[in-house]
């Protein structure tokens, strides 16, 4: 087949995207494919609505890539292409939306609110404390990666903390901080026939999971599968796949969750375009059900050709 590749981006996770982007080139190459590799950037649009290619593999990540936007392009340009649709990967993107969902349908989350940028008028950090006791959390509601994330310990960081997500979003998500074990899920399949891939259990090397704890070697642990026992795996699994349905997503998607030590498993979000970097969990998943790295991603082609 001829198939092109979009990597790069413009986002914060670039530089993911790359390896990601490198990482699927090389699979497709070696499974006999034809491939074209495109470092995208939205003000080259026209250069992928000309595409003369079976399918696109969309190898972005975060901003312009994992919320829709790109597929809309391939969409209207009648270009099939791998994974999740417009919907889907905008309202996985949008944390709070996709938390609304979660919580209506029974999925635990952490108790939160959503705060836009012209709230922020100088009570912004007084609402926060009405409702917030530190520890808690404070990210971009759209940006993945744990870019602009805060985990504030004390009142002096909120203002500082407040910033940080605006510099990446118009809107920023608090939330209580959840501590506990992180484990994420690996889900693929046509619709309604989706499956989950073993848990993994993410153990960083720093305080927790962040940029450099998820893409840098050595940053983190990851076991798989999780030490966990078989109902409370058989939970996350079941919303695991729960969720990756919500969402309306398609072919694979990657859930994360916390379990607590009484054994919540607290939902964090829904990754429509999870990494395919040396590093990256999905991969590792594949490989704990003897399923190497270039026949994962040609299994994401056979399930695409099946929807």
């Amino acid at each position: 087949m001829k198939i092109a590749v979009l990597y790069g981006g413009v986002s914060g996770e670039r530089e993911v995207s790359l390896s990601t982007g490198t990482g699927m080139m090389n699979a497709l190459k070696a499974k006999g494919h034809e491939v074209i590799g495109i470092d995208f950037h939205p003000n080259h649009i026209t250069e992928i609505t000309k595409l003369d290619v079976d399918l696109v593999f969309i190898g972005l990540h975060g901003k312009y890539g994992e919320d829709g936007k790109v597929q809309s392009v391939l969409d209207m340009a009648n270009i099939p292409y791998v994974g999740s649709g417009v919907l889907a990967s905008a309202l996985a993107m949008d944390k709070s939306k996709a938390k609304q969902i979660f919580d209506y349908n029974g999925i635990p989350t952490a108790k939160s609110r959503t705060y836009a940028k012209y709230e922020n008028d100088g009570t912004l950090r007084e609402q926060v404390l009405q409702h917030f006791t530190p520890p808690f959390v404070i990210k971009p509601n759209q940006e993945g990666s744990t870019l602009g994330l805060t985990i504030v310990q004390n009142e002096d960081d909120i203002g500082k903390a407040i910033a940080e997500g605006f510099q990446h979003d118009d809107e920023i998500i608090v939330e209580d901080y959840v501590k506990g074990r992180e484990v994420t899920v690996a889900v693929w399949g046509e619709k309604g026939k989706e499956e989950a891939l073993p848990i993994i259990e993410i153990i960083p090397k720093n305080d927790y999971y962040d940029y450099e704890s998820k893409y840098k070697v050595g940053g983190s642990e990851h076991i798989v599968p999780a030490k966990l026992d078989d109902d409370i795996a058989a939970t996350i699994q079941k919303y695991a796949v729960l969720a990756h349905q919500l969402m309306g997503c398609e072919t694979y998607s990657r859930v994360d969750f916390i379990v607590t030590e009484e054994n919540i498993p607290f939902i964090l979000e829904v990754n429509t375009l999870p990494g395919m970097t040396p590093t990256s969990l999905f991969p590792d998943a594949a490989k704990a059900v003897g399923i190497s790295y270039e026949d994962m991603i040609e299994k994401f082609i056979h399930i695409s050709l099946q929807q």
